[in-house]
C-alpha cells in the first residue's frame, strides 16, 4: 500500500477530482499553456496541498498559481486569500495570483510570468 497517496484526505481528495470538471474558462485557457509540459514543468491541476485545494501546482519548484474572479474582489475574501497565501508561504511554497481577465485578455504575459518564476525558483533551489 501506497502511504504517501492517503496523506490528502480522501474527501479533499474527491473534492480536489470534481473541480477539475467543468473547469472555468479562465482555467481552460491557462491549463492549455501549462498541460503536458508546455513550459518546460509538469504542473497539476486542483491540486490539494494541507487543507487547500491549489488550481495549479509545480511540485518541482513548489509553485502555487490561483486563478481569481471577481469575488477574490470582496474584502472578507481577499483576506482569506492573503491569510491562505502566508500559511502556503510558511509551507515552502510560492503563490502568484491572477485574475481570470489576466487569463483571457493577457494570457501570453501571465505565461511568461509563471515561466520567469518557476526558472527564478529553480535558481533559488542551487
Amino acid at each position: 500500500m501506497n502511504s504517501k497517496r492517503h496523506r490528502i484526505h480522501p474527501i479533499l481528495r474527491q473534492r480536489a477530482r470534481e473541480l477539475r470538471q467543468p473547469q472555468t474558462p479562465a482555467e481552460t485557457t491557462l491549463w492549455r499553456y501549462l498541460r503536458n509540459r508546455n513550459l518546460g514543468y509538469k504542473f497539476r491541476r486542483q491540486h490539494p496541498i494541507a487543507q487547500f485545494i491549489i488550481d495549479f501546482y509545480c511540485a518541482e519548484v513548489k509553485l502555487c498559481i490561483e486563478l481569481d474572479g471577481s469575488q477574490h474582489l470582496e474584502p472578507e475574501q481577499a483576506a482569506y486569500d492573503q491569510a491562505r497565501t502566508e500559511y502556503l508561504e510558511e509551507l515552502d511554497h510560492t503563490v502568484i495570483r491572477f485574475t481570470n481577465d489576466d487569463v483571457r485578455y493577457n494570457i501570453h504575459a501571465v505565461a511568461d510570468e509563471i515561466m520567469k518564476t518557476c526558472e527564478r525558483l529553480v535558481e533559488k533551489k542551487e
